[in-house]
């Protein structure tokens, strides 16, 4: 089986046209515009009285959210990329001003002078980053962080799915009043999702191992409780290492040759380490002579997913429809 494309992104390209056709009226960044929006995220409860117009993004699977949303006009401030930002959001993000390579410290946020905070990570509020939500919050400056990732490990669901990427749609959505394009992408999305449960039923006991990155020489895989499980099962297929209670965990080659997995799931990363590019792990697993004998290299049957899409964002519904699509395809050729 060929090695499928890693970029697709006509879902969010769609919604993104949409909201740059919307109407005045959707503008946040009117003077007029006010929000009546009270929320709670991971805990901490949040309120606007006004739309946010100089809103500052931490990582980049809040930046995306916010320009799918349409919302580049509303943005003082971004940073930390992990991979290429999107083509379909390049021109805009480019009218970002970048405010640190990795996260801003609490200096570089306040000198960007915000009226709101977003990050997916836990990690962008710790001491050492911007520091903590409750502190900003007190500061009259709400942070949001994804429910994917709350500072309490208590909060977070055990089953990561698309209802909590929709939830957080609609809330950034209703945070900017602009539900109307958080309805669209919502229901682009899934349409996706249904087209997927559709193409599922033709499957039958394929087994998938996702593959990150490696850390020492020692491959990490998604276990049983994250994003990448959920996909998994939505595609009609089986997580090779689902005994595995962890997002992403860490295991051995001689794990994954035992379980000698279908198809092999590579995250494909563009920060430039030794290792992280689908390529270089596929030119790793061919020249190993352990993994060489795994039938899903001997066979080709290797899928190459932006690392990006496999964490919950808005990009999420391409890593499902490319793994779909690649299943479906190796049904296909072994009928």
């Amino acid at each position: 089986m060929r090695m499928i494309p890693i970029t697709r992104m006509a879902v969010v390209a769609s919604v993104v046209v949409l909201a740059a056709c919307s109407s005045p009226s959707a503008d946040p960044s009117s003077d007029d515009s006010v929000a009546a929006a009270q929320l709670t995220s991971c805990g901490l409860e949040l309120a606007f009285d006004r739309v946010p117009t100089r809103a500052v993004t931490l990582e980049q699977g809040s930046t995306e959210m916010m320009l799918a949303l349409g919302l580049g006009d509303s943005m003082a401030g971004t940073s930390y990329l992990t991979d290429a930002v999107a083509p379909e959001f390049a021109d805009a993000y480019e009218q970002i001003p970048v405010l640190a390579d990795q996260y801003p410290t609490a200096e570089q946020l306040r000198g960007a002078d915000p009226d709101f905070v977003y990050s997916m990570r836990a990690s962008a509020f710790a001491p050492d980053a911007v520091g903590e939500r409750s502190e900003l919050r007190d500061l009259e400056v709400p942070a949001y962080l994804s429910s994917n990732d709350c500072e309490d490990p208590n909060l977070v669901s055990a089953e990561g799915g698309f209802e909590q990427i929709f939830a957080e749609v609609t809330d950034i959505a209703t945070i900017f009043d602009v539900a109307d394009r958080g309805e669209d992408l919502i229901d682009a999305q899934q349409e996706v999702l249904d087209q997927v449960a559709a193409s599922a039923q033709a499957l039958d006991g394929v087994e998938v191992a996702w593959i990150y990155s490696t850390i020492n020489g020692a491959p990490i895989v998604a276990g049983n409780a994250g994003l990448p499980q959920t996909m998994t099962e939505l595609a009609g297929a089986e997580n090779a290492f689902d005994d595995l209670d962890a997002q992403w965990t860490e295991t051995s080659w001689d794990q994954i040759s035992q379980r000698d997995p279908d198809v092999l799931v590579l995250a494909d990363l563009s920060r430039g380490l030794d290792g992280d590019s689908a390529q270089d792990k596929i030119k790793t697993l061919r020249a190993d002579p352990v993994t060489a004998q795994l039938a899903a290299v001997r066979e080709d049957r290797m899928v190459a997913i932006p690392a990006t899409e496999m964490d919950p964002s808005v990009r999420s519904i391409n890593a499902l429809e490319t793994l779909s699509e690649a299943l479906v395809e190796l049904e296909g050729a072994h009928r």
